[in-house]
């Protein structure tokens, strides 16, 4: 038995597609429209959508858009609809959907295209995280926008990055729905032709072009002189210049090809309004991937990830959302926790010196306090209303005493 949503503005529709369903065995729960499909599927998680696409408050495609950007296409979708052509079923399996169903839609037909995709479901791969899922990021809009310009005239890319940069997240925007992800520095055997025919239409990726070896980097340019006649595209990411690389055991002229086309790449901390964001997706990833219970990050979590440096780049920003995920005792995900993730030797740090019991008791109390607020403005990222709350002070009495202590308040002073 499966988990179905049917979604369809029609009720006539809806009804008889559950009927249907419903004496097959499964267990089916129908949405009006595309609001309602949104919170049908974020508390059922259902094994199979049946999605029509002409819809009164979001068109289907445009859903279907939303939830394979924001990593929630975890599941089959069969596109429906009573007016479709050609270019909007491509559309729509170049986006994710399996199949595209005309109305009205026969049994037969109908329960041959459930069958197919909730055998290909068992073995989707939830796809990573791309730009597409930040359409209200300026800076990240305008990065997916050229990345998608220049993959067009070209199969391979070089993404120029420094320490804290965003290689995979940019990587995934090219990537399409279903399609292959071989990561070269994960290859330990030499690529084949049958290997690249088997990848066809997929990404070869590599996050850092120095990290390779020897036997990587021949792969690398062996797929280079092959993306057209196979269909791929190689995009790479490299921190480092030309002449270190060489010295690195990188072919010259090889090296020269893959530098032909490239873009630099902001860091986390060039992008630290987006950090937030950005971290809220990966959460849901986590959890709608089945790696962890469902979790979410409240205001002093988030302004405590933006305010974060994030030397380690993209990489040490997932690993610490996944960090929090697996070690949170609640579904809330509060800034103290990241606090003690992300600086375990905070306490230590701002300890008071030993020598603070000789001091008069006006002076010890006013290091101690400078030290209490010091610590909550870090956890919890400046965030005045947090702090309020935690030390139970009034605002106005609040700001006055940051002021006093020489401290500087967060974003309600600004």
């Amino acid at each position: 038995m499966a988990q179905i949503l049917v979604v369809d503005d029609e009720i006539g529709i809806r009804e008889l597609l559950s009927e249907i369903l419903t004496d097959e065995g499964h267990d089916v729960r129908t949405a009006e429209n595309a609001a309602a499909a949104r919170e049908a599927r974020d508390a059922a998680r259902p094994d199979l959508v049946l999605l029509d696409i002409w819809m009164p408050d979001t068109d289907g495609i445009t859903l279907l858009k939303e939830w394979s950007a924001g990593g929630q296409l975890t599941m089959p979708v069969i596109m429906m609809s009573g007016h479709g052509t050609i270019d909007t079923a491509v559309e729509a399996t170049r986006i994710g959907a399996m199949e595209f169903l005309e109305k009205p839609i026969g049994m037969q037909k109908l329960m041959a295209a459930v069958g197919r995709a909730l055998e290909r479901g068992r073995r989707r791969v939830v796809a990573g995280l791309s730009l597409a899922a930040f359409p209200r990021s300026a800076p990240l809009k305008d990065l997916k926008k050229r990345l998608e310009q220049m993959a067009a005239k070209s199969r391979a890319l070089l993404l120029r990055s420094g320490v804290g940069g965003i290689v995979e997240l940019a990587a995934r925007t090219l990537h399409p729905p279903g399609k292959a992800w071989i990561d070269l520095a994960a290859s330990p055997e030499p690529l084949s032709l049958e290997m690249l025919g088997a990848a066809s239409g997929g990404i070869l990726y590599c996050e850092d072009l120095a990290r390779l070896t020897r036997l990587q980097q021949k792969n690398a340019l062996f797929a280079l002189d092959r993306l057209e006649r196979y269909n791929l595209h190689l995009v790479v990411g490299s921190g480092s210049d030309y002449q270190s690389l060489v010295q690195q055991g990188w072919d010259e002229a090889g090296l020269r090809r893959l530098s032909e086309v490239w873009l630099a790449l902001p860091t986390l901390a060039d992008l630290k309004d987006e950090v937030p964001d950005i971290a809220s997706h990966l959460l849901v990833q986590l959890a709608e991937s089945g790696e962890s219970p469902l979790r979410r990050f409240n205001s002093g979590a988030l302004n405590a990830l933006r305010q974060h440096a994030w030397a380690g780049g993209y990489g040490e920003l997932k690993s610490a959302i996944r960090s929090l995920a697996l070690a949170a005792l609640g579904e809330e995900i509060d800034g103290e926790e990241v606090g003690r993730l992300l600086f375990p030797d905070a306490a230590a740090e701002s300890g008071l010196p030993p020598e603070v019991m000789d001091l008069p008791l006006r002076e010890a109390r006013e290091m101690f306090e400078r030290v209490y607020f010091e610590h909550h403005l870090r956890i919890d990222g400046g965030n005045m209303t947090r702090l309020a709350e935690k030390t139970g002070l009034e605002r106005t009495h609040l700001y006055r005493k940051l002021k006093d202590l020489g401290l500087r308040g967060g974003k309600g002073e600004e």
